[in-house]
């Protein structure tokens, strides 16, 4: 069967190229023309997929890539994901996130309507949260951009679904992390500066809000479950989480462990700071990397995914921070040898 996967360059598509790839399927991707494509998530399966050139922003781009690709499956995965980001662009985060689902549900329903489609909704669309934990039928309350962008990609989903009989469905997908993570996210940004201050390239890391909450899980384990999704009889949306949740500051802590340079952390508030066993300060607070408005605490219950799909996480946090942490340590050393 041939598959489909916008964002196929990012951290789940490739992670779900590798994973389709090795279960018989015919891997297309859609990648946006640009003068300098990052392809290093794929580059050891390049050989093996076909990409093809389209922009979530040109409606004509991706019903041209439908037509080449003829898809059995659909996951619709690029977004403008990073929520900081949506605050500085909520204008392009908007016509990525939400209105470039649309243009993707329309081009399948003009071209492709019998196939059937993932779209990647994000537990940021919780937000300020009504209910612990959440699960599918807690209200939403989204505290960004971003979290308003993805609401709207899982409103349309389901009007398209319950309108045009399409199969479509969201994954409303938790915190997942991985050495192919960007570096502009909180978790990269932690063990990536372990790396370099370990290399002697830096010798602190700034972070925000480490008192956030999130319920973090690892992304091979969520692409599993994207898949297993479309291979249901009828469309159901899922909650994909580990139903457990931790803070900025424990991810911090098992982070610089796993580095075998333990640390601990004085005062209070803005001024909080973690040191190692050296003496040095390692961690700073900066109040400019607060979000305007944030979000505290999310916790995933994915007992319906588990209960009818049979889908659990197999990763657990600590295991996924050592595989971000030896990979981002690995680079730094190669960078210096």
């Amino acid at each position: 069967m041939n598959v489909l996967i916008s964002g196929i360059t990012g951290q789940d598509g490739s992670y779900l190229a590798d994973l389709l790839l090795r279960r018989g399927y015919k891997v297309f991707g859609i990648v946006r023309r640009s003068s300098t494509s990052n392809l290093s998530r794929i580059e050891p399966i390049k050989d093996k997929i076909t990409l093809i050139q389209g922009d979530l922003l040109d409606q004509s781009s991706l019903i041209e890539a439908m037509k080449i690709a003829k898809p059995t499956l659909i996951f619709s995965l690029a977004a403008q994901s990073y929520v900081p980001l949506s605050w500085t662009e909520p204008l392009l985060t908007t016509e990525y996130t939400a209105v470039g689902q649309l243009r993707m549900l329309e081009a399948m329903r003009q071209v492709c309507p019998e196939a059937k489609m993932f779209f990647a909704a994000s537990s940021e669309m919780f937000g300020k949260v009504i209910e612990t934990p959440q699960n599918e039928q807690t209200p939403f309350y989204p505290r960004s951009p971003y979290g308003v962008a993805k609401t709207f990609g899982y409103y349309i989903t389901k009007n398209y679904r319950e309108s045009y009989h399409l199969y479509a469905c969201s994954g409303i997908m938790f915190n997942h992390e991985s050495h192919r993570r960007g570096f502009e996210f909180v978790s990269r940004k932690i063990t990536n500066g372990i790396a370099k201050i370990l290399t002697n390239k830096i010798d602190h890391i700034e972070l925000g809000n480490i008192y956030a909450k999130r319920d973090w899980g690892y992304s091979p384990d969520y692409m599993e479950a994207a898949h297993e999704m479309l291979l249901q009889a009828e469309p159901k949306d899922y909650v994909i989480s580990t139903g457990i949740t931790h803070t900025i500051k424990e991810f911090c802590n098992i982070a610089f462990n796993i580095a075998e340079m333990p640390i601990v952390w004085e005062k209070e508030g803005l001024d909080e700071i973690a040191i190692n066993m050296y003496g040095h300060v390692v961690v700073k607070i900066d109040k400019n990397l607060y979000r305007p408005a944030e979000v505290d605490l999310l916790l995933g219950d994915s007992t319906k995914i588990k209960e009818e799909i049979g889908w659990k996480p197999k990763y657990s946090f600590s295991e996924m921070i050592k595989d971000m942490v030896i990979n981002d340590l690995n680079i730094e050393r190669n960078k210096n040898g």
